[in-house]
């Protein structure tokens, strides 16, 4: 594992798995005897020295045993004297200063640096020894000695009946003497056996170099799948253990069809993936001419991510084999959840200072919004912890958009190479801003592009600006990761499988840990009739936690360049229906696969699976269906909302929390994603809480859709809403003020298809027929809508009028103020009379351009069969669930 030395720009990357015999041989070359090194390092740098005083940074490497909590000691030979220092705790006496750990990062593990800064007064040569933890610096830490290891890669198998399956062995280290390998059966069905590479050698001159194990099956797919364990071993070596197992094949008709489906999106000739190095990144669709959240069809979103691990989990399920889901998070965590360097600050992060408050608008065009230092910010009870646990500062979880193909030119860091993918983000100014009406910028900015202070004052005004990262957060997507992961567990353990998934698991624990942030509000300030941004009161704990899924976090900092690091932390104060998630609070709090490793994470967790179902039940109209959400910064300034608002655990009831360009209550799908999820655990616990929600949205949905003789279908579209929920007392009351009408209807397929997991679910739990046979009736008729790449149907985009639209146009257009100019990396300038177009001309290079070019000209509204990655996915884990409850 390679993580990039100060200075590099390289992304950090896991090494994806079908790459990893190439890079175990790299590693096993020899090399030169082992040497003892100082048991740490110390860069001790005078930043600026006006005479009288002084600045300087130190960075403390360590070379030996980890140390928790870590403290540098040295001798000043002048009269220097600490006023003050940032990233650690100073104390001197006389010339001995001591340096401790901060205490949200007080680990130094081996290899492991930390950098503190401190001013002081006074002059002197800088200090010349130093030690850590007692160990003087100059010492030599003794060389762990190199014993030789077997190592075999991978270590689970699957193959097809009467197929072939292979894996790797090697040695870790030069022998002394020759090694003599031997693989047997140890246990299992003696339908598979090995049939080569039963008996290995390794010596001196080849004890890096892999052999391959090849295993095979006499089987013919009749009966269970066979299934064996094989040892690897050697005299003086452990041994190793490597699963393999027959493949499954389809149980039903409909677990064909899934399987016919995964076939067409695997397809390297369909188009909805992209490989780098051995793995690979989902498009958001196959069609690059696609204009929604992501405004490119070949970006990709946490989201997409998501449904590839169902996808792959499902496959897992069904044929047993288990490798592409682990492929799906290796190519997630590689990719779009940011490594060491895409976020090298986090070590000056301030928990008691998470974030400095920046007022919101609902207007895009009272952009740029200035910071306030004047709002007092809660602490975020999380960052300790979760350092702690994890013995890092980096946070694990999503950045919620990859631009997959570099269109925009962007490279990494901004640095404008071709390095791909991207980490880019669009939105920005407040709840009214639209993809029409967005900048796409690096989430790493340089200055390379954009205007004078690259795309910063477009967004923030302030006085000063400074190259940063940062990153942004859908909790929806990383929620699904962890239900998904779960789900998977749960599938492998039923196969006797969940070792072969067990570190994928265990990163998704972690991943659920951290998407905690989601849970507290934006500025960690105080839960409950919170107005007045002054007068809101900050929180102190957990008295900042709504427990629900909220909107984002964020996280950012100072490049690594910067002479003072700094980093920030946000949460999120809207919460809306359509992103909670009962099923990844179950398991985040039920599983103990999946149960956090932190102290608290758990019951965090228990406690916004309660909070989760309360939230449902208050939303829930007259009607069925479910209502927007609540938030704790009305229009995202703390301000009062119009008299008479109902709460939640004195949170404001807003019909259209963060998202007002289309309003976000309006959409069917956030109906369907939510209650999918409610269904489905309803199904595995039978909490009545659930039942009653479902009890009513499901006749509601099943009235407002339909599926006729010729396998047509429709589905609720758009939605008005008209009223609001009772106050949250503890009981819903029905909430007979708070009513929905369905505006009109769709053919959308993902949806159709999530409509129809939720109407499996709930007839497996509760025997209901009807639902059931529904389900299926939109099944069939999905079916009915295949082609050569999925299922679709034709869609009419009348919006894309807005692809020229002005800023004063009557929808709304980019907005970039007057005086402002700047350069997409194309070239594209960007001023005031900017259009979504002109700042992406690459569309008019586009294949699909000429149809949307007529409809600026006066033509007809133009129609496309886009193939969604995440709709696609959604049809064929369909086919799947009736698979897997009906059989």
């Amino acid at each position: 594992m390679h993580t990039p030395r100060s200075g590099e720009r390289r992304r950090w990357r896991k090494p994806p798995p079908l790459v990893a015999a190439a890079i175990l041989a790299a590693a096993l070359l020899p090399a030169a005897p082992a040497q003892a090194a100082p048991a740490c390092e110390v860069d001790y740098r005078i930043t600026n020295d006006w005479g009288s005083g002084f600045t300087a940074d130190v960075t403390v490497t360590n070379n030996g045993s980890p140390v928790s909590p870590w403290s540098l000691g040295w001798e000043f030979p002048g009269n220097q004297q600490i006023t003050n220092s940032w990233n650690g705790t100073h104390s001197q006496s006389g010339s001995s200063v001591t340096v401790t750990a901060p205490a949200w990062s007080p680990g130094l593990g081996t290899g492991q640096s930390a950098t503190f800064g401190f001013q002081g007064t006074g002059s002197g040569a800088a200090p010349t020894a130093f030690s850590l933890n007692g160990t003087a610096c100059g010492e030599d830490a003794e060389p762990e000695p190199e014993e030789s290891e077997l190592v075999v890669s991978p270590t689970s198998v699957s193959l097809d009946p009467g197929g072939s399956a292979t894996f790797d062995v090697a040695l870790s280290a030069e022998p002394e003497d020759t090694v003599d390998v031997t693989v047997e059966r140890s246990s299992g069905s003696d339908t598979l056996s090995v049939t080569s590479g039963a008996a290995l050698s390794f010596d001196s001159g080849n004890w890096g170099e892999s052999q391959e194990v090849t295993v095979s099956s006499s089987g013919d797919g009749s009966g269970d799948p066979a299934r064996a364990e094989f040892t690897v071993s050697a005299e003086g070596h452990d041994p190793v253990t490597v699963s393999v197992r027959e493949r499954s094949g389809a149980g039903s008709a409909y677990e064909e069809e899934f399987l016919d489906q995964y076939e067409k999106i695997k397809d390297p000739a369909s188009g909805y993936f992209r490989e780098f190095d051995g793995l690979l990144v989902p498009y958001h669709s196959v069609e690059t001419l696609i204009v929604e959240a992501p405004d490119h069809g070949h970006a990709t979103t946490s989201e997409a991510y998501s449904y590839y691990l169902w996808l792959e989990a499902t496959y897992g399920r069904i044929t047993g084999d288990w490798e592409p889901f682990n492929q799906a998070w290796a190519s997630m965590e590689t990719f779009i959840i940011p490594g060491a360097a895409d976020q090298p600050t986090n070590a000056s992060y301030d928990p008691s200072s998470p974030a400095t408050y920046i007022p919101e608008s609902i207007d895009p065009s009272d952009y740029p919004m200035a910071l306030d230092q004047g709002v007092e910010v809660g602490r975020d009870p999380l960052a300790a912890e979760l350092a702690s646990t994890y013995g890092t500062d980096e946070v694990y979880g999503m950045h919620w958009l990859l631009d997959v193909d570099n269109t925009y030119g962007y490279g990494f860091c901004g640095d404008g190479t071709d390095d791909a993918p991207a980490y880019i983000n669009t939105f920005q100014r407040g709840s009214n801003e639209s993809v029409w009406e967005t900048v796409p910028h690096p989430s790493c900015e340089t200055f390379a592009h954009g205007g004078e202070n690259g795309y910063l004052d477009l967004f923030t005004d302030d006085e000063n600006y400074s190259e940063q990262w940062r990153y942004t957060n859908a909790p929806d997507a990383d929620a699904r990761a962890v239900q998904v992961a779960y789900l998977a567990h749960e599938w492998a353990s039923e196969q006797g499988n969940e070792g072969a998934i067990a570190d994928s698991v265990a990163d998704a624990s972690r991943m659920g840990d951290y998407l905690r942030y989601a849970m507290f509000d934006k500025y960690f300030k105080e839960i409950g009739d919170c107005v007045g941004a002054t007068s809101c009161s900050p929180g102190t704990g957990k008295d900042s936690a709504h427990y629900l899924m909220s909107w984002y976090y964020s996280w950012g900092g100072a490049l690594e360049s910067a002479e003072y690091p700094w980093a920030w932390r946000i949460g999120g104060s809207s919460a809306h229906q359509g992103y909670q998630n009962v099923m990844a609070a179950y398991a985040m709090s039920e599983s103990a696969a999946l149960e956090p490793e932190s102290p608290t994470g758990a019951q965090d967790w228990a406690t916004s699976l309660d909070r989760q179902l309360e939230f449902l039940q208050w939303l829930q109209s007259a009607d069925g269906g479910i209502a927007g959400g609540a938030t704790n910064s009305w229009e995202g300034t703390y301000s009062a909302p119009p008299a008479g608002t109902s709460t939640f655990y004195g949170m404001f009831y807003d019909e259209k929390p963060v998202w007002h360009d289309p309003p976000s209550n309006r959409w069917f799908g956030f109906q369907v994603w939510d209650i999918e999820r409610v269904a489905e655990y309803y199904r595995i616990t039978g909490d009545e809480r659930a039942g009653e929600i479902l009890d009513k949205w499901v006749p509601w949905a099943m009235e407002n859709s339909s599926v006729g003789p010729d396998s047509e279908f429709a589905i609720p579209a758009d939605m008005e809403w008209t009223g609001q929920p009772d106050d949250w007392t503890g009981t819903s009351t029905g909430n007979p003020g708070l009513r929905v009408e369905v505006l009109n209807h769709n053919q959308d397929v993902g949806i159709a298809a999530g409509l129809a997991k939720t109407l499996m679910h709930y007839a497996a739990a509760t025997g209901d027929t009807e639902s059931r046979e529904f389900a299926e009736g939109l099944l069939d008729a999905l079916l009915h809508h295949e082609d050569d790449l999925g299922v679709a149907v034709p869609e009419v985009r009348a919006d894309y009028q807005r692809f020229d639209a002005p800023y004063d146009s009557p929808d709304g257009g980019l907005y970039v103020p007057d005086g402002w100019t700047g350069q997409m990396p194309n070239g594209d300038v960007i001023d005031s009379d900017s259009t979504f177009l002109s700042i992406r001309s690459f569309y008019e290079d586009d294949p699909d351009w000429p149809k949307v070019e007529a409809y600026l000209d006066g033509g007809q509204a133009p129609e496309f069969t886009y193939h969604r990655f995440w709709a696609q996915v959604d049809v064929a884990t369909a086919l799947a669930t009736h698979g897997e409850l009906f059989g």
